[in-house]
């Protein structure tokens, strides 16, 4: 078979959508030997340097080969660049992420990974340009594909019911964690320069992630009033979606010393980040997976988390579950994981166990015998 995948989230720091993709390409140059792989961006890796860092981490064989299509926009690339490199040079399987090429060739196979559809919940979050690019051609891009790929099952019942779609076209392929990387061990010394490098207290909650509305971080921001210990939002402050509600409770609660923003967190420091802090807390009110939660328990942190969407279906018993919207059971919650040493040792336990289920070797194995199953 030849495989083409395309990886242009790679290297932009795209979150939940850049690390499956990122390691499930690298789990499959690590698994299959046998067959060929075009990897598809719109970024020249010579010139940039995020790009090839990212794709040198992947380790690569000789049946894997890099394909650089230059285009002005996603919307030229999607409709020209991409369709007409197939046309020329056709693979077997093309893979991407929520919007298909806008003519593909019909003996090429579509798989289409569907992370999760939460702009169909709060639209009037998202950015105008790509909620007409969700709302119109995703339709269009489910009803071509072979098969779909969503992360959870909970997310796969959401698809199927939004989207009226047979439940044979769709499977879900849980998210991996790299369980050897969250989980070893760090010396004091290490675990020590990473609180200077962010300029962290003795102790503190910690989130990581987008701070977009649906992540509901200002119920977590009134959650620590009670509370004698600092939060840290781990994350980009500066991005288009920012969620301004957290900025006016932390301006209303005068929490300018108690809210602290240590901005992007570069991946290599996020397993002793995770080690360090007291509790992670993840108040999300929709997640198709939530990936922050499982490497927390891979590190031995414990979780409190929203018991949201697909969340209690992936941390099952290896978490403290609660309403996100009920801002004291938030509080009372994170009270009890970082007072009750020994409820405390109790979730670090089961949830480090938990975190073991998911591995991206498994999402690789799985999605290869997908792509193998549409021949």
């Amino acid at each position: 078979m030849i495989i083409g995948i395309d990886i242009r989230v790679i290297g932009k720091k795209c979150t939940g959508d850049e690390v499956y993709f990122f390691n499930l390409v690298k789990n499959l140059a690590a698994i299959d030997k046998a067959n060929k792989y075009f990897l598809f961006t719109d970024r020249d890796q010579e010139k940039d340097s995020d790009l090839a860092r990212e794709i040198e981490k992947l380790e690569l064989g000789s049946n894997f080969k890099i394909i650089f299509l230059n285009s002005p926009n996603r919307f030229w690339w999607n409709l020209w660049a991409l369709p007409n490199y197939l046309r020329q040079n056709p693979v077997d399987i093309f893979h991407t992420q929520y919007i298909a090429p806008f003519w593909l060739p019909k003996n090429i196979k579509l798989v289409l990974t569907i992370h999760d559809i939460s702009f169909n919940f709060f639209p009037k979050y998202i950015k105008k340009s790509d909620l007409f690019f969700l709302k119109t051609l995703l339709p269009r891009s489910i009803r071509r594909a072979d098969k779909i790929i969503t992360v959870s099952q909970s997310e796969q019942e959401q698809i199927i019911n939004f989207y009226k779609i047979q439940p044979e076209k769709i499977d879900f392929v849980y998210n991996g964690v790299d369980y050897e990387n969250f989980a070893k061990e760090f010396s004091e010394e290490e675990k020590e320069k990473v609180r200077q490098k962010y300029n962290l207290p003795q102790k503190f909650l910690l989130y990581i992630g987008t701070f977009q509305p649906r992540k509901n971080i200002p119920v977590l921001i009134e959650a620590i009033k009670s509370l004698d210990i600092k939060l840290i939002l781990a994350g980009n402050r500066n991005a288009r979606n920012f969620d301004k509600k957290i900025n006016e409770v932390i301006e209303k609660n005068n929490f300018q010393n108690k809210v602290i923003f240590p901005g992007w967190i570069d991946e290599e420091d996020k397993p002793a980040l995770l080690q360090i802090a007291d509790c992670f807390v993840f108040p999300s009110l929709y997640e198709g997976f939530g990936i922050p939660i499982v490497e927390a328990m891979a590190a031995g942190t414990p979780v409190i988390s929203s018991n949201k969407t697909s969340l209690p279906e992936v941390g099952k018993d290896g978490a403290l579950f609660c309403d996100p919207k009920n801002t004291d059971e938030f509080s009372k919650r994170i009270y009890q994981a970082i007072a009750d040493e020994n409820l405390k040792a109790d979730i670090i336990k089961r949830g480090s166990e938990i975190a073991k289920l998911y591995s991206w070797q498994k999402t690789a194995e799985k999605t290869l015998n997908m792509y193998k199953s549409l021949m």
